[in-house]
């Protein structure tokens, strides 16, 4: 189970990173194999794909999607503690709201990733 404490200071470096536009740090918190899914990856890659697998795959897709969007900024809206996974609720640089869900695995780094928005 995750606690409420453990899981605010998780999502606060996560924030921090992304903010910082610090692709190491943010790619810091997923396991090596790392499974997201997010309707961006294909806006963002041009490619009819719903998820990236595997942290090198992660790293590429994020690189470009920040390279697109150089105003990137992530404000915290809540978050939400479930057994072995939070779901972090932000608005992001282009005024939408969004939501990721993220399970650890047993190392406490990300395995699963699902990113919806509003």
């Amino acid at each position: 189970m995750i606690e409420q404490g453990a899981a605010d200071a998780f999502v606060a470096d996560w924030i921090a990173a992304w903010n910082a536009r610090d692709l190491d740090a943010v790619l810091d918190h997923y396991a090596d194999d790392i499974v997201f899914w997010s309707p961006r990856i294909k806006i963002v890659t041009g490619r009819d794909i719903a998820c990236v697998e595997g942290k090198p795959a992660l790293e590429a897709y994020w690189s470009k999607a920040m390279e697109d969007a150089p105003e990137l900024r992530f404000t915290l809206q809540r978050v939400y503690v479930g057994s072995e996974a939070i779901t972090i609720a932000y608005a992001n640089h282009r005024g939408e709201n969004a939501a990721e869900t993220l399970v650890f695995d047993r190392h406490g780094r990300v395995k699963l990733a699902v990113a919806t928005y509003r």
